[in-house]
């Protein structure tokens, strides 16, 4: 600041008397007292250290009489300023919020393998009706059908299409001429997953085999800044994402199908006794339900900046050729997504500055039929050992995506229509790193360029 200072030809004094401070002033500018990770037993001795400085009307009235008060936000009432500040005539801390085109956090959740079909039609009544993929069609039907494609959309998945639907901007509804797609020539989870977090498409990564990734997840490059340094961490289902994020190279916190190494409390001692107790239904991915309260409780205790959380039940209900409960796990992940932004809206540091992004690992087939269990490219089906030699064209349309934005940064323009112009998997990082106000150019220039359509900036 002092060399700035010296640069612009301005002058900086520190004073310990905050009304001498104040006097005179034509701007009083304050920030909140407590960091994201200050220790519980601390923060009562920093409020009475800091009384002090509060800005509060005596502070104000030595200001000029048209003086301004600003503040960077999150803000307390009560601690750094009064109500009646912060509320008060001269206080411009919400217009000066508006400037602020940028997110301070970052929240991406992926579903695995659910189709866009689903997300912007709700329900097949040709699978839900269908006796070998749905034995509870009568409750399905009752639940999710409605006569209109856009209601059982809502119906699916009301929080995607009432709050991020329709305060952001989202992309993959063919039928409404708008495309998202993976670029890389799989179409199934390692490679999707790797290009999404790391935003290169690897040729190398040819299986969904436990390889550590030699590509760099944006959450790694992150850590690199000493603003995320140990303020990313990522949750998720399968057990392959420790060697997608290469946990032993990066030190990212990963809680993946395994119970929580070391609890930090009695109820994550509770999760871990009933993950270990409860029966997982597959050999490779745990319920949903514990993956969504272990990162639950991470925000709430570490309030990380960057939170990466992977769903997987829809994926694997589907291999299994059960459309109910595939239909039920989405509803159901919906409902868990509403609850992460819910707890982020109720906390401080993440209230209007996170950015919530959505989207899928790959697409699904569609016709014929049976091709709805599965995903591959035509490179994929070809293999001996794949067991679907007999799509010779491979999974038709598998590679269709859609992803969804909300928040600071995002434009709220519904959807994008991108004519033949898929916008591709292997962006998103980049775009999650520009909505932070960070060059992927200074980390990766690798990466697949952000998607400019998503952002406030471009309108």
């Amino acid at each position: 600041a002092t060399a700035l200072a010296q640069k612009s030809g301005s002058e900086i004094t520190i004073m310990q008397d905050p009304l001498a401070a104040a006097e005179g002033v034509d701007v009083v500018y304050t920030d909140t007292w407590m960091s994201y990770h200050i220790p519980e037993e601390e923060k009562a001795a920093r409020i009475e250290a800091l009384k002090p400085y509060q800005v509060n009307e005596t502070l104000m009235a030595e200001a000029q009489s048209d003086a301004i008060f600003m503040h960077c936000l999150p803000a307390q009432r009560g601690y750094e300023q009064t109500a009646a500040v912060i509320d008060g005539p001269h206080s411009v801390v919400f217009d000066e919020a508006e400037n602020r085109l940028h997110a301070q956090n970052a929240v991406l959740i992926t579903f695995d393998g659910l189709r866009w079909q689903e997300v912007f039609g709700g329900i097949d009544e040709n699978l839900a009706m269908h006796s070998e993929y749905s034995v509870q069609t009568e409750q399905l039907m009752q639940q999710f059908w409605r006569s209109d494609s856009s209601e059982r959309a809502k119906t699916l998945l009301p929080f995607l299409h009432n709050t991020v639907f329709a305060q952001g901007s989202y992309v993959g509804n063919r039928l409404q001429n708008s495309c998202a797609a993976v670029s890389n020539n799989w179409y199934f989870s390692y490679p999707g997953y790797s290009e999404i977090l790391t935003g290169v498409v690897n040729p190398s990564i040819v299986s969904n085999a436990k390889i550590p990734n030699t590509e760099i997840t944006f959450l790694e490059l992150l850590e690199s800044n000493s603003v995320y340094a140990g303020q990313t961490a990522a949750f998720a289902s399968w057990d392959v994402f420790p060697f997608i994020f290469n946990v032993e190279r990066s030190g990212i916190h990963v809680n993946a199908f395994s119970i929580e190494a070391n609890p930090a409390d009695e109820y994550e001692s509770l999760l871990n006794r009933m993950q270990t107790d409860i029966p997982t239904p597959w050999p490779t991915v745990r319920n949903d339900f514990f993956t969504h309260q272990y990162a639950l409780s991470y925000l709430r205790r570490e309030r990380p900046k960057v939170l990466f959380i992977s769903y997987g039940e829809t994926d694997d209900f589907a291999h299994d050729g059960e459309y109910d409960q595939y239909i039920y796990a989405a509803h159901r992940t919906d409902r868990f997504i509403e609850e992460i932004w819910t707890t982020l809206q109720s906390m401080e540091q993440y209230r209007d500055n996170t950015v919530l992004f959505i989207t899928v690992d790959h697409g699904r087939g569609e016709n014929p039929l049976a091709s709805w269990m599965h995903h591959s490219s035509q490179a994929a089906t070809q293999r001996p050992n794949s067991g679907l030699t007999h799509y010779s064209d491979g999974i038709v349309g598998s590679e269709a995506t859609w992803l969804a934005a909300v928040g600071p940064g995002v434009a709220d323009t519904g959807l994008l229509r991108t004519g033949a112009n898929c916008l591709t998997s292997d962006r998103i990082a980049a775009t999650l790193m520009e909505l932070l106000d960070e060059d992927f150019r200074n980390y990766n220039p690798a990466m697949g360029s952000p998607i400019h359509e998503l952002l406030e900036s471009a309108l």
